[in-house]
């Protein structure tokens, strides 16, 4: 089993002005096991393939994780921001599977 140190991204929506919504970035970083890596190209109607990932992170989890899991968006593996496609409690982890790249706003 290999093991995983990296980011993960919160994202939440924060009133800026009445009316207005504007999204907040919190990156924190966590110490965890990585239990699956496998990888899926899938064929679009585009010039490249799109390339999935289904990576499965337990990260050891704080108490801002615990609150804030609904808001985890993206993990940074190799260097590449991942989308979060499905987080689960196993106290004192957090399960998270992983799918495809991210490309919202970044920070």
């Amino acid at each position: 089993m290999a093991k995983y140190y990296g980011k993960i991204g919160y994202e939440r929506l924060v009133e800026s002005t009445p009316g207005v919504w504007t999204p907040v970035t919190t990156v924190k970083t966590y110490y965890g096991d990585v239990y699956k890596q496998s990888r899926r190209m899938e064929g679009a109607q585009q010039l490249n393939d799109n390339m999935n990932i289904s990576n499965q992170f337990s990260i050891v989890a704080d108490p801002y994780a615990f609150a804030h899991i609904g808001e985890m968006k993206w993990i940074e593996w190799y260097g590449t921001k991942w989308k979060i496609n499905d987080a689960s409690i196993v106290y004192p982890r957090i399960e998270l599977t992983i799918g495809g790249m991210y490309n919202g706003g970044c920070s």
